[in-house]
């Protein structure tokens, strides 16, 4: 679905991202793992538009590289950031609402999926989002983009600053994406949830890939995990 070649990126004079190679498969979660300052959320500002960047990008076999971030939106990519980008006045079932796409007659996800998932949302539906604490935010965040109907979605760093069981419940939730056919994205700093839910794994170190395999293969690999994730 997703296939990303020879990605460079920059800000201004700065040459951040090297060559990167990495694809996601059709229902499948991929974990792009790495220190802070490693390129991984560059690498999704880079997919999404955000960032100057030279290489490809291809969407389904149509080159995405250049677009709108909108346009890339439309074409069923979901991205969600790690700043948690909310509607502070704007209540829970609002910023849900601003989420949806027009045109989609059968969305695969409904205002009581969202609440079914996050039954805390349910409680907070007529809440300003900006009074709810982090957590419930990173939930709403999720949702909104989930209400856009995406084939793909991109998530920056889901469970940072999560208490353990938000945390788990997030992993729940990446994992029903699959089930619904989602492929998904998951850019972390924690080995933990990446390595009970993804399918590959993607490492990244001074703006390149260093590593690409198993979870498992990961797990064996002593040298790329002191050299490139351990603190």
């Amino acid at each position: 679905m997703l296939k990303v070649s020879n990605l460079n990126a920059f800000y201004g004079k700065s040459h951040v991202l090297h060559g990167v190679d990495m694809h996601v498969g059709p229902g499948e979660i991929v974990a792009l793992l790495g220190r802070n300052g490693s390129g991984r959320s560059t690498t999704a500002k880079a997919i999404m538009g955000l960032v100057d960047c030279q290489g490809s990008v291809q969407w389904k076999g149509r080159e995405i590289r250049g677009s709108k971030t909108y346009e890339i939106a439309h074409l069923g990519i979901g991205y969600v950031p790690e700043n948690r980008d909310i509607f502070p006045k704007l209540t829970v079932h609002q910023n849900l609402l601003l989420g949806q796409k027009r045109g989609k007659t059968k969305p695969r996800w409904t205002f009581e999926d969202m609440y079914r998932m996050f039954p805390r949302l349910k409680e907070r539906e007529h809440t300003e989002a900006g009074v709810m604490s982090g957590g419930e935010q990173q939930m709403l965040t999720l949702c909104r983009t989930l209400m856009g109907d995406p084939d793909l979605i991109i998530i920056d760093e889901p469970t940072e600053g999560l208490a353990p069981k938000i945390v788990e419940l997030v992993a729940e939730y990446l994992q029903e994406l699959r089930k619904r056919g989602i492929s998904v994205l998951l850019i972390e700093q924690k080995l933990t949830i990446a390595m009970k839910i993804s399918d590959r794994c993607f490492v990244m170190g001074h703006g390149s890939v260093v590593f690409e395999g198993t979870p498992q293969a990961l797990l064996n690999n002593t040298d790329i995990r002191k050299e490139w994730l351990e603190v």
